[in-house]
């Protein structure tokens, strides 16, 4: 039925309520001479000229005021007030008309709010009843699927009324915690307490709850995923009010629950004087600025009203987003479009083109983010990960040095504190390039801040998990007892800053990452808000599977973020300041000296063993190789035989010397 009604073309369906309209007139005045005990079919010729003249004129009225543009279906309150104005129109009319028709004879006004109350209610009573049926008949041809709304504050009511005019979720019931909304009712749905629940999704077969609690703290927020995390359905979420406002998001866009809802971690405010102390005026540059951290970095910055951003990377497709992205906001932000963006595509690792950059555009500030960070990766590329990561950082500091840029902030990793891989070695290196540099007397203060891992970043096992999850499983975990620290982007970018304007020179910022997650609980907790049960030996009526794939090369069990036990506080709570031993530039010197030979010759155990004498504690597992040394090695193999007799030839099937001629 409702595919007949869409194949009538518009301008025959605006044509039948035109004649609708002008019928409902006639019945509407034929009413108000009846109510008033007066003949209507006694008026004379003349009156019902006139009358159809006025009744043409007060539809083409509505015409003007583009009544017949509304859609029925989708009428509101705005609809009302044109239907309103166009009856108002038509009384008046009216009015002329039995004015030309009766002239001599005194008008009776009492028929003007009698027959305006009746046309209202034809004209505007028949669309609205025309809504209600069209909706019931689409809901009975297109079953919606029963949810909850978990709030019943100003979201939840501005959800539901959006959910009850779609087509996909019909909202059954209210949940909330305060004791003064149970009982009452919201457009037409009751409000329940949360110990209701299991009642509610058994009795409406319910498989999804909606979370409208967009002012709810995060610690209240992770409170209630833990109150529905066993309950047998997906918890989905809506968007704050300040991302509906601003136009981000729909309050009706409902979207799977972020992982930071689970960490329950309360965001500090940022302090304005260190938000603003490197960055406000001055020029800044971001390394590895089309990566997670150092888009992000340049998001932040560019509200801090820079005189200009450079943004350098080797990896054209992200320096490209991050760059348009950025230009897009200042044309939108009428305040910053005197902020200068200069995107940058090349390598730390090129000394021509780092010294070139900070001497041209006159570097203040250096967010240096641009490194190898995947563990795996690196492992496996551990000569390109010690160019990058090491000499990238040296390379990038001493062009600062030499053109006196104020501050160089070096983004590092928990995976530094005493490594078991290549990558947390070769960025426990950088960072003592970068205490060593800080004892000689110079302009530039070089700082590290130091941090885990980071929600929402290129690496985030998230992503990983929601993919796994939604193809069925199994989901993958390393190990049942691993651990690691998480924050999101958002807050790790807002620290950092702070932290680097905080720094004297050789500071070791760490930041506090709360208490460690297990992977394997976290992973549980996402299969459930989505809906699922896991699958195990405990379980037979299971979805998901978790797997369990063994350590990678150099992975640890759990992360640390400070080597020494010397920690102060700073200016701000969740900033601390790490009091740790460093070598001296000439210790440093002469083991970089060994490092750039060994990656030059690619000298794997040369590497192996200058990281091993420069990183305290850093013990490498083995079974770490590097492709270019596999093949350097068979290369030489292959250059430099083993020299034969001509009279012997080693045969493969006895390993045996047998004479190449018989005698």
């Amino acid at each position: 039925m409702n595919q007949h009604m869409i194949q009538v073309s518009r301008s025959i369906k605006q044509i039948l309520m035109m004649l609708a309209d002008g019928i409902m007139i006639i019945s509407a005045l034929a009413f108000s001479f009846l109510l008033l005990g007066r003949e209507f079919l006694d008026q004379g010729q003349i009156f019902y000229s006139y009358l159809l003249v006025a009744t043409c004129l007060s539809v083409l009225g509505l015409v003007r005021i583009g009544l017949y543009r509304e859609v029925v279906l989708y009428m509101g309150l705005q609809s009302g007030f044109i239907v309103l104005q166009g009856v108002t129109v038509s009384t008046f009319l009216l009015v002329g008309s039995y004015f030309l028709s009766h002239r001599p004879e005194p008008f009776d006004y009492s028929i003007l709010p009698i027959f305006w109350m009746i046309t209202l209610l034809f004209v505007g009573g028949t669309r609205f009843i025309a809504k209600v049926v069209l909706q019931s008949l689409i809901r009975n041809f297109r079953p919606r699927q029963p949810v909850i709304i978990y709030g019943a504050g100003s979201s939840g009511m501005q959800l539901v009324i959006a959910l009850q005019n779609g087509d996909q979720h019909l909202p059954v019931a209210f949940v909330d915690d305060s004791n003064s909304m149970l009982g009452s009712t919201i457009h037409g749905i009751r409000v329940y307490s949360p110990n209701s629940l299991y009642e509610l999704i058994e009795s409406y077969s319910v498989r999804q709850i909606l979370l409208a609690i967009p002012s709810a703290t995060s610690s209240e927020r992770k409170e209630i995923l833990n109150r529905l995390e066993h309950l047998p359905v997906h918890v989905k979420t809506v968007p704050d009010l300040f991302d509906v406002v601003s136009g981000k998001s729909g309050v009706d866009e409902v979207r799977d629950i972020d992982i930071e809802d689970l960490l329950g971690r309360e965001i500090v405010p940022p302090n304005p004087e260190l938000l603003g102390a490197c960055i406000n005026g001055q020029s800044v540059m971001v390394t590895g600025a089309g990566g997670s951290i150092g888009s992000e970095l340049c998001r932040q910055i560019i509200n801090m009203n820079p005189a200009k951003l450079i943004l350098m990377d080797s990896f054209e497709y992200g320096l490209y987003e991050i760059e348009r992205e950025l230009k897009e906001k200042l044309i939108s932000n009428d305040s910053g479009k005197d902020i200068e963006i200069v995107a940058l595509l090349g390598s730390v690792c090129n000394s021509g083109h780092m010294q070139n950059s900070m001497m041209n555009f006159h570097v203040d500030t250096v967010y240096h983010v641009a490194a190898y960070k995947q563990v795996p990766m690196v492992e496996k590329n551990i000569v390109e990960g010690v160019q990058n990561n090491i000499f990238g950082t040296l390379v990038a500091a001493q062009a600062a040095e030499k053109f006196k840029v104020k501050n160089f902030v070096l983004i590092s990793t928990d995976k530094a504190v005493r490594p078991t891989n290549f990558m947390g070695a070769t960025k426990r290196f950088s960072e003592q390039v970068l205490q060593a540099l800080s004892q000689k007397e110079q302009t530039t203060k070089f700082s590290i801040v130091r941090f885990g891992n980071v929600l929402g970043s290129s690496g985030s096992v998230v992503p990983l998990f929601r993919r796994q999850i939604s193809s069925g499983g199994p989901v993958t975990v390393t190990h049942p007892e691993v651990t690691r620290y998480f924050m999101t982007v958002q807050e790790a970018a807002q620290l950092v800053i702070q932290a680097g304007s905080m720094a004297t020179g050789g500071d070791v910022f760490v930041l506090d990452m709360h208490e460690p997650i297990r992977i394997v609980d976290l992973a549980k907790k996402m299969i459930h808000l989505m809906g699922y049960d896991v699958k195990d030996s405990n379980s037979y009526r299971g979805d998901v599977a978790i797997e369990y794939t063994g350590l990678r090369p150099g992975e640890k069990l759990y992360e640390e973020l400070m080597i020494g036990e010397y920690v102060t506080g700073t200016e701000h709570p969740k900033i601390m300041r790490a009091e740790e031993e460093n070598l001296s530039w000439g210790t440093l010197q002469k083991l970089l000296e060994r490092l750039k030979v060994a990656c030059e010759l690619i000298d794997l155990s040369e590497v192996r063993s200058a990281l091993m004498e420069a990183v305290d504690g850093f013990e490498p597992k083995e079974g770490a190789e590097d492709p270019l040394w596999d093949a350097k090695r068979k290369e030489d193999q292959i250059s430099q035989p083993k020299a034969l007799s001509d009279q012997q030839v080693i045969t493969k099937s006895d390993k045996k010397v047998t004479p190449l001629f018989k005698q």
